[in-house]
């Protein structure tokens, strides 16, 4: 069976380069690449928003929701790879639901979200594209493996069809006033503590959970924490009960767009061989910052401004971080304290410290590239793509041992001969200092060392190549276990 070449269906509430708001979105606009180099036949599906302007009219359809019809539009675009391949994209359009400012945050979530995942589903006979693995993502698909095994069950173009769910974040579950399950056309005895009651809720996440053949997360680290009652969010027990269906898969990044030997968006382009001129790329920086032109640690951090990334550390420590002599630049938006709080320290240390409210990619890519350390102090993460993107542009990662960050970086002081990167554990401002004045002193003291830091750092591979191959022997895995419960029934 290994060598099997399946049909893939990738659902995804946000795909890149159509919709993005977070690292979901390059998943899933940068894994289906990396199937259709494995020679696989993968598709991607998502809602039609706003932004998205170019698609092609397929097909419409009606959506029974709650007691009226709603069209669904099928449009289609495409994703187009270095290789060649170019992979359909269906989007799943609806004026009523779609057609806003913003991709998530509004009112009508639960129908916005059901009303996508039954359209997913009902399309595919339309569209002539019968899948034999349909690969969710996060809460908003989650209605997807439900609707597959109690709708769908008895219907032949379905009944092979196996499901995977991945949880990218379990904070983020979709949970809604039991009312919605009119709305998902399900009667009260799916309001149970078995089914998707979650706290005297329906949640959509725990759907996934329930429901899907097989499960994984985005690193095998953060797949053992949400078993735990620290991050399992009140789903740990479920997912204990599911362990043996449960995986870790590290996520991978686009290495043609993230190549900083290629990179438009940076002003020098520069690989392992040429680090120098990566030097460049830092004084550009400093000066687009408005930072003095010193040899001193610059510290990038581009984040969501919220309290998952560890912020506190960084806030309650700032003073002595920047006592170390080094300049740190921020990019991010999110929450009112933190934007407030940073701004604060840039207006006290305009010599040292630059920040940017907002999110800008170009910009990102000149972070990452010019820094020459990135900060990521997460209190729980579970993959991360900021760690991936620096240690691929030379940027040693300063890191939180937890989640994919765990999986990914090797801290140097523990491994000097495998180290990318600096790491600490306890969640305590102290440490976080205690590991930045590593890298600092690293950084001052032994110039040689870091230059063959920096190289390490770059000769790590966190391609999706490997990664892909990993969710295909998921997906056999999904589709071994749904023929054996044919067989079965």
């Amino acid at each position: 069976m290994s060598d099997q070449k399946l049909k893939i269906l990738v659902v995804s509430p946000e795909v890149a380069p159509f919709a993005k708001t977070g690292g979901l979105a390059d998943v899933a606009g940068s894994l289906p690449k990396a199937l259709a180099a494995l020679g696989h036949d993968v598709r991607v599906a998502m809602p039609r928003y706003k932004q998205i302007t170019n698609a092609q009219y397929l097909t419409d359809l009606p959506v029974d929701m709650d007691g009226h019809v709603e069209t669904a539009i099928v449009r289609q675009t495409s994703l187009r790879s270095g290789a060649g391949h170019e992979i359909p994209v269906y989007l799943v359009d609806n004026y009523r639901f779609f057609y806003r400012d913003g991709l998530y945050g509004y009112h009508d979530e639960a129908e916005r979200f059901s009303f996508f995942s039954k359209a997913t589903l009902a399309m595919l006979p339309r569209i002539e594209f019968q899948p034999d693995v349909i690969h969710c993502n996060d809460w908003q698909s989650g209605p997807i493996p439900l609707f597959l095994k109690i709708k769908y069950e008895d219907e032949p173009f379905y009944q092979r069809m196996a499901s995977v769910f991945t949880v990218h974040n379990l904070q983020y579950q979709g949970r809604f006033p039991k009312t919605v399950l009119r709305i998902m056309g399900l009667g009260d005895e799916y309001f149970t503590p078995e089914r998707l009651e979650f706290w005297g809720e329906v949640n959509f996440m725990k759907a996934g959970i329930v429901y899907a053949d097989v499960l994984n997360t985005v690193s095998n680290k953060y797949a053992t924490e949400i078993q735990t009652p620290d991050l399992g969010e009140g789903l740990d027990g479920l997912l204990r009960r599911r362990a043996q269906d449960l995986y870790g898969i590290v996520n991978g990044i686009d290495y043609e767009e993230y190549n900083p030997s290629t990179d438009r968006r940076v002003p020098v382009n520069y690989d392992s061989n040429s680090l120098d001129r990566k030097k460049e790329c830092k004084a550009a920086l400093q000066r687009e910052m408005n930072l003095p032109a010193e040899d001193v640690p610059l510290i990038g951090l581009i984040s969501r401004l919220v309290s998952q990334k560890g912020l506190d550390l960084i806030a309650d420590g700032i003073q002595e971080i920047l006592r170390m002599g080094v300049q740190f630049v921020l990019l991010g938006s999110g929450e009112d304290y933190y934007q407030k709080l940073f701004a604060e320290v840039k207006l006290r240390h305009p010599h040292q410290v630059a920040v940017n409210l907002g999110f800008n990619a170009d910009l990102a890519q000149r972070i990452y590239a010019g820094s020459d350390m990135f900060l990521m102090p997460s209190k729980f993460e579970p993959c991360g793509l900021g760690q991936l993107i620096s240690l691929r542009y030379g940027t040693i990662p300063i890191v939180r041992s937890t989640g994919g960050l765990a999986d990914t970086i090797t801290d140097y002081n523990e491994n000097k001969e495998h180290g990318n990167g600096f790491s600490f554990k306890p969640y305590r401002a102290a440490d976080l200092l205690d590991t930045i004045h590593r890298a600092v002193s690293v950084y001052r003291d032994s110039p040689d060392e870091w230059q063959r830091l920096m190289k390490r750092a770059m000769e790590n591979d966190y391609s999706w190549e490997h990664s892909a191959q990993e969710y295909v022997n998921l997906y056999q895995r999904a589709l071994q276990k749904r023929l054996r419960m044919e067989k079965v029934g």
